[in-house]
């Protein structure tokens, strides 16, 4: 794999999304105002915006032997995403409901991992050469902890920038602190990990501490319309949203940011700029529907930081 590749551990799920004014209550019955079904899950999706920001991408996950296993595989190849997935037929592919409201794009989603939520050592393993030759490792916590911190621990010792997605929020034991090198929660998963509700910036800080505290090399809180925070020991700066238009649909928003950060890293880029290069990821993103099919290509992302820089 070249200089510039980002390996990536987690899980596809066909994503299943509809539209409606509001969320049914327990035995409601709703007319929708629209339906979509396309590519999904976390890990998969970090993995599109990554290669479409840029990166040589290789993609970690196991899939069924379904017709959601086969969309996985042709959308990986239309990406140009080189999969290590072991597909099985003693499980489904992964699959998500996704409620998105008509009018505010926000969302509420149900996952259900389906053979990926069998991923275990033995499937990182298999793929330590990978993540031993990218320059950058990611992953998440949509596949069992125990994955995760293989993944972390073979990248950390062949010296990979390790990049750890505390999502959804889950228990985890500390020691995958002190394997990242960037933590990347959002506000609510921040709060989880932390107890300190992420209301504002200093709340955000002080989040950040104590994910620093605990031994995360840099704490990078993603606060939705607000952009994010990119927190060190030493620094602490408030990277700014990327307007890009109307928003559509904010589902997926969090694995663009972390896939264009993750190429940014990969191409070379300075911490601070790949954190800017990730919000703008993210900003674009907002504008589109759907989850991987909305992540933005290079160009797109370039100038819009274009349009934004400093005069």
């Amino acid at each position: 794999m070249s200089g510039n590749g980002v390996a990536i551990l987690g899980i596809f799920v066909a994503d299943l999304a509809f539209r409606a004014s509001a969320m049914p209550a327990i035995g409601e019955t709703i007319a929708g105002s629209g339906f979509a079904m396309g590519p999904g899950g976390k890990g998969s999706n970090q993995a599109v915006a990554a290669a479409r920001a840029g990166a040589d991408v290789t993609f970690i996950s196991r899939i069924g032997g379904d017709t959601f296993g086969e969309l996985a595989l042709k959308t990986w190849k239309a990406e140009g995403i080189a999969p290590r997935v072991t597909q099985v037929d003693t499980a489904p592919t992964g699959t998500a409901f996704i409620y998105v409201h008509e009018t505010r794009g926000d969302n509420a989603i149900i996952v259900v991992s389906g053979a990926a939520g069998d991923i275990d050592e033995t499937d990182v393993d298999a793929a330590a050469d990978v993540i031993r030759g990218s320059r950058v490792f990611v992953t998440q916590l949509e596949q069992p902890v125990a994955a995760a911190r293989r993944g972390l621990q073979t990248a950390r010792r062949a010296g990979c920038i390790t990049i750890f997605n505390p999502a959804p929020a889950a228990k985890f034991d500390d020691d995958l602190f002190g394997l990242s090198d960037y933590i990347v929660p959002n506000e609510s998963e921040a709060e989880a990990l932390t107890g300190v509700t992420v209301s504002d910036l200093s709340a955000a800080r002080r989040a950040g501490d104590i994910l620093l505290a605990r031994g995360a090399g840099t704490a990078l809180i993603t606060l939705g319309e607000r952009g994010s925070l990119f927190h060190t020991r030493d620094l602490s700066v408030h990277v700014p949203p990327f307007a890009a238009g109307k928003v559509v649909e904010t589902a997926g928003a969090g694995d663009a940011f972390v896939g264009g950060f993750a190429a940014a890293l990969a191409g070379g880029a300075e911490p601070l700029a790949a954190a800017r290069f990730g919000s703008a990821t993210a900003g674009i993103s907002v504008t589109r529907p759907g989850t991987a099919p909305a992540m933005p290509r290079r160009s797109e992302i370039e100038a819009l930081m274009q349009e934004h820089a400093p005069s």
